[in-house]
């Protein structure tokens, strides 16, 4: 089955790039098959790494950044791929 872990937290106020240059920074034990990194307003950050596991499998996650870089705890949310979908495909 494919996993999609996801991985968001938000920067304190103005400290977005650096939070977004933290995250790309950080090594993964395992190599995923696929890592997106993402940003959004109000200085979010959000990774999405692909994997070809069971949901309850353990898997190499971000860390938590330094307290005084994030605003609030990170969030975290694992999904369960159930389709793949292409434009102009039918």
């Amino acid at each position: 089955m494919t996993l999609a872990l996801m991985w968001e937290a938000r920067a304190v106020p103005g400290r977005g790039e650096e939070l977004l240059a933290w995250a790309r920074a950080q090594e993964l034990a395992v190599r995923p098959l696929r890592r997106e990194t993402l940003r959004a307003a109000q200085d979010r950050v959000l990774v999405i790494t692909w994997w070809d596991a069971d949901f309850e499998d353990d898997l190499p996650e971000l860390p938590e950044p330094d307290g005084e870089l994030v605003a609030r705890a990170v969030h975290r949310w694992r999904f369960e791929s159930v389709a793949v979908e292409s434009p102009g495909v039918k």
